[in-house]
């Protein structure tokens, strides 16, 4: 990767740089094409020389990859940003929560249009609309399907959606002086997007619920 892992401390998200062959990335390039295009481990970074502007990108041709460690360096910036302006670990997840927010309502659009020769329909269930997060959102974003999804048992309003390895977080390491800080909420705004702009209203969190056999499981 062209980034080293990132870790968050007490004074902000800090990441190391590697120099293979002095490429650079273009970070403005890459944090517009990370909304609607699956993240790669092994995906190169966007180059800055001769691309053009996303402006010019047809939305129904899907494109490649992004890189998961240019993504890393623009969400650790992010996060980095958000830690600055907050007093705490509930404000850093609600402002990381409202920058995932603003991308889900226009993660909707972007799939329908896409996919529209496949006869989509306009999910007026809650299983309906559950299923699509769970399949084809998390497809959009992240290459694959989540891992399950489950109703709870204590609260028949309360459904749970699973991943046991959740790629916008790979990268990251939380200290001890933010004790149960889940930088997850940026996808947990991005699904309370999605379930927004289809019309069924959410309340969207992320908790870490580690096992043994998966140390970054985490629960929305």
């Amino acid at each position: 990767p062209l980034w080293h892992p990132c870790k968050l401390s007490g004074q902000g998200l800090m990441a190391s740089r590697a120099a293979p062959n002095n490429r650079r990335v273009s970070t403005p390039s890459v944090a517009l094409d990370a909304i609607g295009v699956p993240l790669n481990a092994n995906a190169h970074a966007a180059g800055s020389g001769g691309a053009s502007s996303i402006y010019d990108r047809s939305v129904q041709r899907k494109r490649g990859e992004v890189s998961l460690s240019a993504f890393s360096l623009v969400f650790g910036e992010a996060i980095q940003y958000a830690q600055q302006k907050s007093k705490g670990v509930s404000e850093l997840e609600g402002r990381l929560n409202k920058l995932g927010f603003h991308v889900g309502l226009r993660m909707l659009e972007l799939i329908v249009i896409r996919e529209r020769s496949k006869a989509m329909k306009r999910e007026t269930r809650v299983m309906g609309i559950l299923q699509f997060v769970h399949t084809q959102v998390w497809q959009a974003l992240f290459g694959r399907s989540a891992d399950s999804m489950q109703l709870s048992e204590e609260n028949p309003n309360q459904y749970m959606i699973i991943d046991l390895d959740p790629k916008t977080s790979t990268f990251m390491s939380v200290p001890k002086d933010l004790p149960g800080l889940s930088c997850e909420a940026l996808t947990a705004g991005i699904v309370q997007g999605v379930f927004s702009s289809a019309g069924f209203p959410a309340r969207v969190t992320a908790h870490a619920m580690e096992t043994p056999e998966h140390p970054n499981r985490t629960v929305y």
